[in-house]
């Protein structure tokens, strides 16, 4: 009797960790009522949008002592809601005026109007007003001509639509000059990359003028060739035009003794010829080596955007190449893949709520600059990186 009752324990107490064991080992789903069933696979995951920055580095265009890196990407922002500053000027829907002379006020039809003032006009500062039904881009080293003098963008930002008369800081490029009307007319023009630091990173007008006479400001080693267009024939062509050192009159005169154009043309020919068989991807932006030495490196949000930009830079690298030394060397794709990564480094930030953010980040000697709007939705706009001269 008492080993019938003992078997009798002993067989329950096996067949309950039997039981157990099965549960253990069977799928959880068949016993989880918030779990799906075992034979319904989960549903697959829904698109994810790429991020800013899914950048590819394609092989450079070379010629002479410049080597132009496109940079693509599969993904763009739909920045079709910008204006550019020179589609403004040119329609007539931005409009910059000295700044003392007279004083521009925003009329009720959006018009401005111009109110006689007692003081003089400024050096380093402009009114701008932004008519047009779309925020405004403005980049550092974009030039407007007229006025007293000819004058570019000190700072990356910008202009909301119904924004009042914006006082713009500047710097002037024209050295000499002090004479003419209070108008600015459209200039398809950047100023080339060591001019455009002084102005961008430097933020110092003496520095502006010092490197539009000397063409570039990078330092090169004793033994280097020397440039297509040299100093002396600089200060000729500065010289030529009645001493005034007017950027885009020194910079297209044939005392410099070398054709921008032709040089501008044949880079457009082979990048042209390296991006065209692109498919699924678009050219977003660029990394411009000089010699063996990566210098610099423009990439926006939306090849639309790049575009737009896209010839006015390339005679700025252009006229960078012909005033440096003439190194035919060419940088590695590894180091103008440098020039893509997030530096890491002190960082400084502006920004107008609701409207743009601007941030630079040092490190080293590289600069990086990001403009992103706020409106109509968080965008990187443009990204420049440089190394700098100085």
């Amino acid at each position: 009797m008492e080993r019938s009752i003992f078997a009798a324990i002993i067989g329950g107490f096996l067949g309950i960790l039997a039981l157990g064991g099965l549960a253990f080992v069977h799928p959880a789903s068949d016993y989880d009522s918030n779990a799906q069933p075992a034979s319904t696979p989960p549903p697959p995951p829904g698109p994810q949008p790429k991020p800013e920055g899914d950048w590819r580095i394609l092989d450079p265009v070379t010629y002479e002592n410049i080597s132009v890196f496109p940079v693509v990407a599969s993904y763009g922002q739909d920045t079709s809601a910008f204006l550019t500053l020179q589609e403004g000027l040119a329609t007539g829907e931005v409009v910059v005026r000295e700044r003392g002379s007279e004083e521009m006020v925003r009329g009720r039809d959006g018009r401005p109007v111009y109110i006689p003032q007692p003081t003089g006009a400024s050096v380093n500062q402009l009114v701008l007003i932004n008519r047009s039904k779309r925020p405004l881009v403005l980049l550092a080293g974009e030039l407007v001509s007229g006025g007293k003098q000819d004058r570019i963008i000190g700072k990356d930002r910008i202009v909301p639509v119904g924004a009042p008369p914006l006082p713009l800081d500047v710097f002037c490029v024209e050295h000499g000059r002090w004479t003419g009307s209070s108008q600015f007319a459209a200039a398809s023009t950047i100023v080339h990359p060591s001019v455009r630091e002084k102005a961008a990173v430097d933020q110092a007008q003496t520095e502006v003028w010092s490197a539009v006479r000397t063409g570039t400001t990078a330092k090169a080693a004793p033994s280097a060739p020397p440039p297509m267009i040299s100093e002396s024939r600089l200060q000729t062509a500065i010289a030529g035009n009645a001493h005034t050192e007017a950027y885009e009159k020194i910079y297209q005169s044939s005392a410099v003794g070398v054709s921008i154009d032709d040089f501008v043309a044949e880079v457009q020919r082979r990048f042209a010829n390296a991006t065209s068989g692109l498919k699924s991807e678009h050219v977003v932006g660029v990394v411009v080596a000089y010699g063996g030495e990566v210098a610099w490196s423009d990439i926006f949000a939306s090849g639309d955007l790049f575009d737009q930009y896209w010839h006015k830079l390339l005679r700025s690298y252009a006229v960078e190449a012909l005033a440096r030394p003439t190194v035919r060397a060419v940088a590695s794709r590894e180091g103008a893949s440098e020039f893509l990564r997030r530096l890491n480094g002190r960082e400084t930030m502006e920004t107008e709520p609701g409207v743009y953010r601007w941030s630079e980040i040092t490190e080293g000697p590289l600069a990086e600059i990001e403009l992103e709007a706020l409106q109509p939705k968080p965008m990187k706009l443009h990204r420049l990186l440089l190394h700098r001269t100085s």
